[in-house]
């Protein structure tokens, strides 16, 4: 688990009135380290410095610091893929989130931890979506079908598979040395005709 941080440092983010942001980086870290079952708001309240229920006051329950951590996540993601030049390129951008957020990207698509019907979230996953369906809707029909639904479907699975694998370190033989997102790059342009600009594979 990683080291706690120093009550000291802690209280001075609290005293700056920045609780919550200092709580949700606390869980981050947690999360990074031992995964989403490892959160305890009680811990994180020790870290932060503060008494146990000041976490509650910002977020109730675990479920609602992990609903906070993956709407915050979706809105990073919308950032990353916002003006992508191609559809290669989002799908570049989204395997960098993965690699620079994994804690969020481990929360933002375990549903059970989440509370559903929490419009942050909601809103934040509309926005990443959107980003991607903008990206889809770019590539030349004859490039990618028809159906503009399934080709994002066909794209976000290419992505968050090889994500999700390179999270999992199950392609760092297929990889080796080579950097992922660049490896991401060839493989998108290999199933994707119009994955370059100007629909050429380059």
């Amino acid at each position: 688990m990683s080291p706690a941080k120093s009550p000291a440092a802690s209280q001075r983010s609290y005293h700056h009135g920045d609780l919550r942001r200092a709580v949700l980086t606390a869980a981050l870290e947690v999360i990074a380290a031992d995964g989403p079952s490892a959160l305890s708001l009680r811990d994180l309240a020790r870290r932060a410095g503060v008494s146990h229920a000041a976490p509650a006051h910002h977020f109730k329950d675990r479920a609602g610091l992990l609903t906070a951590i993956a709407a915050e996540g979706y809105g990073l993601l919308a950032q990353a893929l916002a003006d992508a030049r191609d559809l290669r390129e989002a799908g570049v951008r989204y395997v960098r989130f993965a690699r620079e957020h994994p804690a969020h990207f481990e929360v933002m698509f375990t549903p059970g931890l989440l509370r559903g019907d929490d419009l942050e979230l909601a809103t934040a996953r509309a926005l990443a979506a959107n980003a991607l369906r903008t990206a889809v809707s770019a590539v030349d029909p004859g490039d990618r079908g028809q159906d503009a639904g399934l080709a994002g479907v066909a794209a976000w699975s290419l992505a968050h598979g090889f994500a999700t694998l390179l999270l999992g370190r199950n392609l760092d033989t297929a990889v080796g040395d080579r950097d992922p997102e660049e490896v991401f790059h060839t493989l998108a342009g290999m199933l994707f005709h119009s994955a370059g600009p100007d629909g050429r594979q380059d």
